[in-house]
């Protein structure tokens, strides 16, 4: 987790995805606060191609701070707000 750096992207995903009704359009399929959002809606967010802010995301998921959903051939992607706080805990604690 250390080793993974620190961006303000990472960061406004993050942020994005604590309210994700309020920051990404509506979908066809699967809702945005139980099911998460694509790799494509955030790419439109960020204005960069989708492969783009799939690395951000995979970066993400990796850490366990994004959880993953596939509904038909898509992947959607929400915040796992237990393992953050966790994350969170753990520099408090100043590990």
């Amino acid at each position: 987790m250390l080793r993974t750096p620190v961006s303000a992207t990472r960061l406004d995903i993050l942020e994005w995805l604590k309210d994700p009704v309020a920051h990404f359009p509506k979908r066809r399929h699967g809702d945005p606060v139980e099911d998460g959002v694509t790799a494509d809606a955030v790419a439109a967010r960020l204005g960069v191609p989708r492969k783009a802010a799939e690395v951000h995301l995979g970066l993400l998921a990796g850490l366990g701070m994004l959880r993953t959903k596939r509904i038909r051939r898509r992947v959607y992607y929400r915040r796992d707000d237990m393992r953050i706080a966790e994350v969170a805990r753990m520099f408090e604690k100043g590990w």
